[in-house]
């Protein structure tokens, strides 16, 4: 707690109108206080847009702090507790906005993005914030209880800063790495960051068998050292993508080995027996183009040097049974990730150690706080990283309320 000194214009700055920023404005202004958003980009919470395809998959219905990467697991805990995925639906509820599950407690909304967007400028305007884009932020300071932000637009002050410039991921959306300068200018340290929620590429033989099959899908349990997920992988002309490779590459580190298990819920083997049972005279290339896809059918039976012309009949048991081996772990190398250029994500970020849990106030300076994507809380695919930025946001303007 601490008294906060009058300011002229505002009683908090956000930088940063993005999902985060937006959110964390509408709550402060509905407290009653006088919030100001900054943002250098032309148009607000660009990733909003993109996200689920134009449909903004903007929560997970499964959000649990187990679903989120940390260096300290237990920080998200707090404001994901005090900020639900229900609390969200409650609030698209007074939008009229209406939404539909996917796959896995994947909400989407029905109309587009858009929508969102507009509901959180809607909130914003109801908590009477400025927004203020297309404006270059120089320089931020601090003194006498009042922060300063020196803006191609002249300079702007207040009592409370709030940080939510994002991380590094999508550059070519003007991404930067300002919210990681401006802790390290205020003491804070930095866990590496790293693309996340990100496809593999590969070299050499790999890299040209994926691409010959470029645009096949199949279902996949892929596996690191810590994790697995079970979801589809998508071949693509540099490598690997789709959920279940997202999913892992937020685990993966360079020169780690990834283990593939096609077709996980199968038990490959026995359909394969159960074939050469049933339908003996038909060719074992056949028997695989009912489990795979043509084009990964015959890559199957070329990188495992099988003859796609044998008979069921004439293929033993000990064969298929080495056949299927070989397609429930499936090692691969990724020689490295597409990094930041598609990385939904940026793992890492600032360290937790010297932020507040339940107001994301940094320990150093008063007044300062950090939310969103910047800090060191990643979420897995399928909306748990707007959830994080609702909740981060709410904690932080909860914070300032009390203080």
């Amino acid at each position: 707690m601490h008294a906060a000194p009058s300011s002229p214009g505002f009683d908090a700055i956000i930088l940063g109108a993005g999902a985060a920023g937006l959110f964390c404005a509408s709550r402060i202004g509905q407290n009653g206080q006088r919030v100001l958003v900054i943002d250098h980009a032309a148009k607000p919470a660009e990733k909003v847009r993109i996200s689920g395809g134009g449909r903004c998959n903007f929560t997970n219905i499964h959000t649990a702090p187990d679903r989120f990467i940390s260096e300290n697991p237990h920080f998200a805990k707090s404001a994901l507790a005090r900020y639900t995925p229900q609390d969200f639906l409650d609030l698209l509820a007074r939008h009229q906005i209406t939404w539909h599950e996917k796959t896995l407690g994947q909400l989407f909304c029905d109309q587009k993005s858009g929508a969102i967007i507009q509901m959180l400028l809607d909130e914003l305007e109801a908590g009477g914030g400025e927004l203020r884009l297309g404006t270059e932020i120089k320089a931020v300071s601090h003194a006498d209880g009042l922060f300063s932000v020196d803006t191609s637009a002249g300079q702007v002050t207040a009592p409370r800063l709030i940080v939510a410039t994002g991380g590094l991921s999508i550059p070519k959306m003007g991404a930067t790495g300002l919210a990681y300068d401006i802790a390290r200018q205020f003491g804070h340290d930095i866990i590496p960051t790293r693309a996340a929620l990100v496809p593999f590429v590969f070299t050499g033989a790999d890299q040209e068998d994926f691409a010959s099959i470029s645009g096949v899908a199949c279902g996949v349990r892929a596996s690191t050292p810590r994790a697995r997920f079970d979801e589809a992988m998508l071949f693509t002309h540099r490598g690997l993508s789709g959920p279940a490779i997202l999913q892992v590459s937020s685990y993966w580190s360079p020169g780690e080995p990834v283990t593939l298990r096609l077709l996980p819920d199968t038990d490959i083997a026995e359909t394969l027996k159960a074939a050469k049972r049933d339908r003996p005279m038909h060719t074992l290339g056949a028997a695989l183009e009912d489990l795979f896809a043509k084009r990964l059918a015959e890559l199957i039976l070329t990188r495992t040097h099988t003859t796609p012309a044998n008979r069921l009949a004439d293929t033993s048991h000990a064969t298929l049974d080495a056949l299927a081996a070989t397609l429930t772990e499936w090692v691969v190398r990724p020689a490295g990730t597409e990094g930041w250029r598609t990385a939904e994500v940026t793992a890492g970020g600032i360290d937790t150690a010297s932020l507040s849990s339940r107001t994301m106030e940094s320990r150093h300076v008063a007044g300062l706080y950090f939310i969103g994507e910047c800090v060191d809380v990643t979420g897995w695919l399928g909306g748990y990283n707007f959830q994080w930025a609702w909740a981060s946001a709410a904690a932080a303007a909860t914070g300032l309320a009390v203080s």
